[in-house]
C-alpha cells in the first residue's frame, strides 16, 4: 500500500533536486571549461557566512527579544515599531547572503584578470577563510555545530512545496536566458548568474549537494558534445536524484549525503561505459 506521507516527504526533495541539477549542470560545464572548480565551495561558503553575519546583526536589531519581554515589547516600542524590526531582521536574512556572495564573485572576477594561473589557488584560500570565519563565529554558539552541518548537508528531505517557489522561479528564469542568449554564460555576467543560483541553491540542498551538481555530472560526459552531453548529464543527476532519495528513505540516512554518493556511482559507471563503447578500456 502506498504511503501518502511518505510521497508528500519524498516528492518536495525529487523537485528540489531537479530543480538544481536543472540550472547548476549548465553552470558546470562553464566552470569545468574556465578551470575554477573551487569558486563553488568558496561563493556557497562566503553566502552561508553571509547568513550567519545576518542572523547576529539581526540578534542586535531585535535587541534580543524573547518571550519573556512580550508583556512590555508593546507598552514601550508599540506593534508598530516592532513589526518594522522584524521586518528589517527578515529583509536583512535574506539579502546578506546575496550581498556576500555577489561581492565574492565580483572579486573572482576582478582577480581573474590579473592573476590567471593562480586564480584557483586564491580562489581555494577564500573558501578555507570563510570556513574558518564561520567557524570563529559560531564557536561559543551552542547550536554552531548543528548549524555548520546543516549548511554542508542541507536538509532536502524537510523541504517543502512553499520553500521552493523562489527557487522556482529564478531557475526558470535563468534558463529562458540561457535558451535565448546562451552567450551569458561566457561572458561577464556569468560571475554574478553564478553566485546568485549558487546562493539560492545552498539554501535548499547544502554545500556538499550543490558541489556534486555542479561537477561530477559534468565530469561524466565531459567526452561528450552537442545535445549527447546535455542529456547525458541530466540523466547522470536525475538517476542520482531519485536513486539517492530512495536509498536514504530505506536505510533512514541524510539525503543529500546520499544523492551525492549515489551520483558518484552513477557518473563513473556512465564515464566507464562511454569509454567501452568508444573502445577506448
Amino acid at each position: 500500500m502506498i504511503d501518502l506521507d511518505i510521497i508528500s516527504l519524498f516528492l518536495p526533495a525529487c523537485a528540489a533536486g531537479i530543480l538544481v541539477l536543472s540550472t547548476h549542470f549548465l553552470l558546470g560545464r562553464q566552470v569545468l571549461k574556465r578551470g575554477i572548480v573551487f569558486m563553488d565551495l568558496a561563493i556557497a561558503q562566503i553566502a552561508a557566512m553571509g547568513a550567519i553575519v545576518a542572523t547576529q546583526f539581526s540578534g542586535v536589531i531585535d535587541g534580543g527579544y524573547g518571550s519573556h519581554h512580550h508583556a512590555h515589547e508593546y507598552h514601550e516600542h508599540g506593534m508598530t515599531e516592532l513589526y518594522l524590526m522584524m521586518d528589517w531582521s527578515l529583509l536583512l536574512n535574506m539579502l546578506m547572503p546575496f550581498a556576500f556572495s555577489l561581492g565574492a564573485a565580483g572579486l573572482i572576477a576582478f582577480l581573474a584578470r590579473f592573476i590567471e594561473k593562480e586564480l584557483e589557488a586564491v580562489i581555494g584560500c577564500l573558501y578555507v577563510l570563510a570556513a574558518s570565519a564561520i567557524t570563529l563565529m559560531l564557536a561559543n554558539n551552542p547550536h554552531g555545530a548543528e548549524h555548520i552541518l546543516k549548511t554542508l548537508g542541507g536538509h532536502i528531505l524537510w523541504l517543502t512545496w512553499a520553500d521552493l517557489i523562489w527557487a522556482c522561479l529564478v531557475s526558470v528564469l535563468f534558463l529562458l536566458v540561457v535558451m535565448f542568449r546562451p552567450a551569458v554564460l561566457s561572458g561577464a555576467f556569468f560571475y554574478p548568474l553564478f553566485a546568485v543560483m549558487i546562493t539560492l541553491s545552498v539554501q535548499l540542498v547544502g554545500i556538499y549537494l550543490v558541489f556534486s551538481m555542479l561537477i561530477m555530472p559534468a565530469i561524466a560526459v565531459a567526452a561528450l558534445r552537442g545535445w549527447k552531453a546535455i542529456a547525458g548529464g541530466y540523466l547522470v543527476g536525475t538517476l542520482a536524484v531519485f536513486s539517492g532519495l530512495i536509498i536514504a528513505h530505506h536505510y533512514d540516512l541524510p539525503g543529500g549525503a546520499a544523492i551525492v554518493v549515489t551520483m558518484a556511482v552513477v557518473g563513473m559507471v556512465f564515464r566507464w561505459v562511454d569509454f567501452l563503447r568508444k573502445g577506448c578500456v
